[in-house]
């Protein structure tokens, strides 16, 4: 008899079919404004300027949380999230965190450190 996945792996397997194949694929805006449709911002602020370190973050940590693999490359930026990931993965669940940095070494903080 196969073991109940728990909350934590269902949620993890939900992420990872999210995830583009590479960073290089997150080619969304660095600058300026970005209105997220309902679906991921369905509370709250919907208008986010990328310019505005605290707006940006807030941003990122919603298209993170709510985005489907379409969302993440159309709202998320790969420079951008590698320049904040130090930061952004102290306030995102460690679900989402796990994912992201076991699909891409370059956000593990060892190789943050070496950059």
């Amino acid at each position: 008899m196969a073991a109940t996945p728990s909350v934590s792996e269902l949620r993890r397997a939900r992420y990872v079919r999210r995830l583009p194949a590479k960073l290089s694929e997150l080619g969304g805006p660095a600058h300026g404004h970005v209105d997220l449709p309902l679906h991921l911002a369905w509370s709250g602020l919907t208008r986010f300027d990328l310019d505005q370190p605290r707006l940006r973050m807030g941003c990122y940590r919603i298209v993170l949380a709510e985005g489907m693999h379409d969302d993440l490359v159309r709202y998320l930026n790969h420079e951008l999230l590698a320049a904040m990931w130090p930061v952004l993965r102290t306030l995102i669940s460690r679900d989402i965190r796990d994912v992201w940095e076991d699909a891409f070494n370059e956000l593990t903080p060892d190789a943050q450190a070496a950059a």
